[in-house]
């Protein structure tokens, strides 16, 4: 059986709906706390498939939170290696780092649900499969397009919204993994960060609630790109 890594730093971001198309795909999931793991004496090269998900971090951080510098080193191994790498919101910006873009603050964070707007590369790939479905985006940082990889999407707030690099590397500013039905957790768990952001959590939850077909798109999505890249 294959193995897919999942590195995770909020016990709530997890992978959601994907967790259960990866076990379908033949995956052994196995979850690893970035933040109380020891990384530095784990192989990153030995998963099939890497994924490393959200967290409230920032990626230039290391000094603070060392293990960040250590995802950045597993990173650098995959990407080397040609291995498959999936990142998801500051998984994300960790990829798009370790290629030599830049990751900023955007002038306003982008929280709430709303779809995206897919490059002419974007609508070859599988993120056209969700149409006009909206996603869930929860952000306060961007990354700039690395040198080496295809804008996918875009958005309204933000301009760079997902990347690829090759058929093996994905790398994800909105969450597509999250479940519309988990939102209370999301919502109790960030209550600080919406509060200071002036968002009514009242209409988060309203979205979540009529993002009925984002689960089963996203899950076509993410078979879509497994069967390209594994």
């Amino acid at each position: 059986m294959k193995t897919a890594t999942v590195l995770y730093h909020i016990d709530f971001e997890q992978l959601g709906t994907w967790e259960s198309t990866l076990e379908e795909q033949g995956f052994r999931v196995e979850y690893l706390n970035a933040c109380t793991e020891k990384l530095a004496d784990i192989d990153p090269l030995a998963p099939e498939l890497l994924v490393i998900l959200g967290g409230p971090m920032g990626v230039d951080d290391g000094h603070l939170y060392p293990y960040l510098d250590t995802e950045l080193e597993w990173i650098q191994k995959r990407l080397e290696r040609k291995a498959p790498l999936l990142g998801i919101c500051l998984g994300a910006q960790l990829i798009a780092k370790a290629l030599g873009a830049e990751v900023s603050p955007m002038k306003q964070k982008e929280i709430g649900f709303a779809p995206l707007e897919l490059s002419r590369a974007g609508a070859n790939s599988p993120l056209a499969l969700l149409g006009d479905t909206p996603v869930l985006h929860w952000h306060g940082d961007q990354f700039a397009v690395p040198e080496q990889a295809e804008l996918l999407a875009s958005s309204a707030q933000c301009p760079h919204q997902a990347f690829r690099v090759g058929n093996k590397v994905l790398a994800l500013q909105c969450h597509l993994e999250a479940d519309p039905r988990q939102i209370e957790r999301w919502l109790a768990g960030h209550a600080c960060e919406i509060a200071g952001a002036g968002i009514d959590p009242r209409i988060l939850r309203q979205q979540a609630g009529q993002a009925r077909e984002l689960a089963a798109k996203s899950r076509a999505v993410l078979t879509q790109w497994l069967a390209q890249c594994v």
